[in-house]
């Protein structure tokens, strides 16, 4: 276990959301209609009353989260020598193209497209044109 929490994996901790702002309690509201067995499609509707941005913002974060959990697990496993090209099966092969350093779609093993990817991602979560946070705190009850 300790092997799959070290800096130097692509595991990253979680994304946390302040406590006490709107996006916190939509994160609870969210966590516990997932948990409890509800339909999902019932389970990811917007609230009445709350933000369509917000709310997908919530389930993006989570989202990121809990692929990064799971890639945790399973990245000692996965090398450039034993994953060396990142495929979604026999018919598909996943290629990198950032525009930046990668300018033409390239052929890269596992590990390394997931660490861009992992690492893409972040920068739009924390990207503030893209996922504004907010520093009001929600209205108390």
């Amino acid at each position: 276990l300790k092997q799959v929490f070290s800096k130097d994996k692509t595991f990253r901790p979680k994304r946390k959301f302040e406590p006490g702002t709107q996006r916190f309690e939509l994160h609870k509201r969210a966590q516990a209609s997932l948990n409890s067995g509800v339909d999902l499609r019932t389970a990811v509707q917007l609230p009445s009353g709350e933000d369509q941005n917000d709310w997908v913002a919530v389930h993006v974060v989570d989202f990121f989260n809990r692929i990064n959990l799971i890639y945790g697990t399973i990245c000692e496993f996965c090398t450039e020598r034993s994953c060396p090209v990142m495929s979604g099966g026999p018919k598909y092969e996943y290629r990198w193209q950032d525009n930046v350093k990668y300018k033409k779609p390239t052929a890269l093993p596992a590990p390394q497209y997931m660490n861009l990817l992992m690492d893409w991602i972040e920068v739009q979560i924390n990207n503030e044109n893209i996922f504004p946070t907010r520093v009001s705190k929600c209205k108390e009850e």
